[in-house]
């Protein structure tokens, strides 16, 4: 890792980042094995409250699968995921519901049910909590259209719907239960640039109007650069490089070069 030194595994809650407030999430020494193939091998990571940290490497270097570690979607084989101040390794799927109360998810395809209206999407994760008040469900159903643009499309299907606008749909899902957190896979990923700045507009003003922090995966750098506050660049299944994007695209490694500029690393031979 380079522009900043590793962070030191630790057993003990974090403490608050001096000058920036307190951390929504630390990763510490974490790895994971998939079949004979290790994916994460020590990613030491710090998110902080109320930025967005953009999670950049080439395909295959673990950016998803460190997604679904930190929701608790899979279980790493050891280190330790903080997640306001809650170390979640080893908790059950009722505890791990606890914490996906304050971290929601946008899937790379949206995954809406196809069965069900735009609203009743929206709706699924307060009618799972147990909300069964028609009056409640419509009225933050009706909010969450308004936060991403999509009033008016309740009553669609996901069949009728573009790929921006699943998107967005899915986005009002992940945030109708007023997480503090939203983790992005490639949520500009099939998308033209016009509507991929519309989503990167409406990343942004989640996080202003709501303070949400968010981690975002993408392998699009025009939309790194548009949203992030800080980038940690995975290589190899650790982190190569964790600052600001200035520092991202100031740094002279050769090998942060060659990502930046879509050069293979074999292209000097």
């Amino acid at each position: 890792m380079i522009e900043a030194p590793p962070l030191a595994s630790v057993t003990t809650e974090p403490r608050v980042t001096a000058g920036n407030g307190s951390l929504m999430i630390r990763v510490c020494s974490l790895k994971k094995k998939i079949g004979q193939q290790e994916i994460l091998r020590g990613v030491d990571l710090e998110v902080r409250t109320g930025e967005t940290l953009v999670l950049i490497g080439r395909s295959g270097g673990g950016k998803s699968v460190l997604l679904k570690n930190i929701i608790g979607l899979m279980e790493p084989d050891s280190g330790e995921i903080w997640i306001h101040g809650e170390n979640i390794i080893g908790l059950n799927e009722r505890q791990l519901g606890a914490i996906r109360e304050k971290v929601g998810i946008l899937f790379q395809g949206a995954a809406l049910f196809d069965s069900m209206t735009v609203e009743d999407n929206i709706a699924f994760p307060l009618r799972e909590a147990g909300e069964r008040d028609p009056k409640v469900l419509r009225s933050r159903v009706e909010e969450m259209l308004e936060v991403t643009e999509m009033e008016g499309q309740e009553d669609k299907m996901p069949e009728s719907l573009s790929g921006g606008m699943k998107k967005r749909v899915g986005l009002a899902r992940a945030i109708i239960r007023r997480p503090s957190c939203v983790l992005y896979d490639e949520p500009t990923a099939g998308l033209d640039p016009v509507v991929a700045d519309s989503i990167n507009k409406l990343i942004r003003c989640l996080q202003q109007r709501f303070g949400i922090t968010s981690v975002v995966v993408t392998h699009d750098m025009k939309s790194a650069f548009d949203v992030a506050d800080r980038v940690a660049y995975l290589h190899q299944g650790s982190v190569y490089f964790h600052g600001t994007p200035g520092e991202l695209q100031q740094s002279t490694d050769p090998l942060i070069q060659d990502f930046l500029l879509g050069r293979s690393e074999t292209w000097r031979d």
